[in-house]
This record gives C-alpha cells, structure tokens and sequence, in this order.
C-alpha cells in the first residue's frame, strides 16, 4: 500500500512525497532507498550481536559463537525482506554477481551500470549509518575499558591468524558457497522468501567463518570499518586499513568466480 501511494503521487506528512515506485518498479531513489534500509538493518543487527558478543556489562556478553552466527543470519532475513523490492541484494558481491551472470538485478531493474553503481553506494551508505546506530545503541558499553581490538571486531572482521594469502582463500570460498547458491536457487520454487540465503549465511558462518570472521560482504566490512574510523570511540585503537583488502576483494574474486561457474553447471 505504501508503494501505491508514493508511486502515484499521493503526500506525506510533510505534505510532498518522493516518488519510489513508478509502475511498480522502483525509480532511482527508490532503488537507493530499499537497498539503503536493507543493509542498514543486516548491519544494525549483525554489528550489534557482535556488540552483545564481547562488550561489557550487556545482557547478552559472552553469548558464543552461534549467538553470533544467528544473529548475522537473522540480520540477513531481516534486511532482506525490507529491500523486497530491489530484491535484497545488501551486498555489493550479490549485485556485481548478478551483472556478471546477465540477470536482472531484480524483476523490471536491469543490471545496467548505473543501477549497478546505485545498488552499491547505497548498500555502502547503509553499512555506514547501520554501524554508526550500533555506535549509539551501546554507547555506555563503548565507554567502559576494553582492549581496541574487541572495540574494532564489533565492526568490521579480522582473522584469527594473520596470514593474508590463506585469509584471502577463505573469504573467496565462502563467498563463493553464498553467491552459488543464490544463483542456484534462484530457479528453485520458493515461498519462504530469504530463509534459504539466511541459513545458508548462518551455516558459512558456523563452518566457515571461524578464520577470519567470514565477511563475506565488502559492504558489511568497508561501511563499519569506516565508521569505527571517524566514529568518537573511547580507546578505540587503530582501524586495521592494511587488513581491510581482504574482506573487500576476497568476497569480489569468490562471487565473480560463481557468477561465471554456476552457468556451466545449470542452465540459468
């Protein structure tokens, strides 16, 4: 209902409204604004597991592992269903993966560059004020004594051994498990929405993720990163830049090799 009424014109409350919808395909405001919120609330609730995760004095400190993996999956879902209409990409990998394959983006959107450039400012803008919400939902918790590499961890990913050629292998496979099997299925009848892609994301995190925090998602990685650098963090310590390639061109090289591998395998 809300679409309709933006789309045809209707107000809002500040008496205009922008046009989101034209025809029932989304214009360019309203392809940055869907996958803007989507990726805000992957991150808002991904970042924000980790936050629980290993700051002080939360409910839900010291919670696991799986508490983390959930949480990012349930994050997925979550930001998936609100970028419906874009088809809830919230992952610059899921976009250019699709451009490589010749698929449209989404039903009516073709995988042009300038939708393509959309898509991946607006999922990168999202990440950035989904961690920036993070921020300040656990201000308090920031404040308290932590070592800066916990304070980071809740933003962006880092590995367990530093070792750059197996880090980069590892977010190449992931991401390669992920952008396969969403070109998989996306010829397999479904009438649960993104509940495979979630748990897809929950069982790379569960077997995959333990080297390196599995990114998986340049955008979930870069936007944060970006924000705990210019965010006011109390002990916040470095930003770890010379790490940051990793999670940005390792999931790029993962989804680009399952965008051009899948169609030998299954005719898309």
């Amino acid at each position: 209902m809300t679409g309709s009424l933006l789309a045809d014109g209707s107000t809002g409350i500040l008496g205009f409204a922008p046009q989101l919808l034209d025809n029932g395909v989304p214009t360019t405001l309203g392809m940055f604004a869907s996958e803007f919120i989507g990726t805000l609330l992957l991150v808002l609730l991904g970042c924000g597991v980790v936050a629980g995760q290993v700051l002080s004095r939360t409910k839900n400190n010291a919670g696991g592992w799986l508490m983390v993996a959930f949480g990012w999956a349930l994050g997925v879902y979550a930001g998936a269903y609100a970028a419906y209409a874009t088809g809830g990409h919230l992952n610059p990998v899921v976009t250019l993966s699709f451009w490589a394959a010749h698929k449209d983006l989404s039903d009516g959107i073709p995988a042009t560059f300038g939708n393509v450039v959309i898509y991946i400012v607006a999922q990168m803008v999202g990440a950035i004020v989904g961690a920036i919400l993070v921020y300040l939902t656990h201000k308090k918790h920031f404040d308290l004594e932590a070592p800066a590499a916990d304070k980071l961890g809740v933003f962006s990913t880092g590995p367990e051994i530093r070792a750059y050629g197996w880090n980069f292998f590892t977010e190449v496979i992931a991401t390669f498990v992920l952008i396969a099997f969403i070109l998989f299925s996306d010829k397999t009848p479904s009438e649960i929405g993104p509940l495979p892609v979630a748990l897809v994301v929950l069982a790379i995190g569960i077997s995959l993720g333990g080297p390196t925090g599995y990114a998986i998602n340049p955008a979930r990685d870069l936007g944060p990163r970006i924000a705990h650098a210019i965010l006011p963090i109390r002990g916040k310590g470095s930003s770890d830049w010379s790490y940051s390639w990793i999670p940005v061109f390792g999931p790029i090289v993962g989804g680009l090799l399952a965008a051009l591998v899948v169609p030998l395998m299954v005719a898309l």
